[in-house]
């Protein structure tokens, strides 16, 4: 698995992917030239996310609810 990158050096295309699929929706849904970066990253493999991009996610969502707090 290669380092997570912080989620503020995705673009806003390659951040909706990533949130696109871990919603459960299509990888058709996600901008087409965002997801070879996101592939070169780890953080797509086939039309899924990979652990990595997971754990980006949910380090995301959990910063964005403890900072309304």
């Amino acid at each position: 698995m290669k380092g997570i990158i912080p989620w503020t050096d995705l673009d806003a295309e390659e951040q909706r992917a990533i949130a696109i699929l871990g919603a459960g929706l299509s990888i058709e849904l996600c901008d087409p030239v965002a997801l070879p970066r996101l592939r070169r990253l780890g953080l797509i493999a086939g039309t899924r996310l990979t652990a990595a991009a997971h754990a980006l996610r949910r380090r995301v969502v959990l910063e964005e609810l403890s900072a309304r707090d």
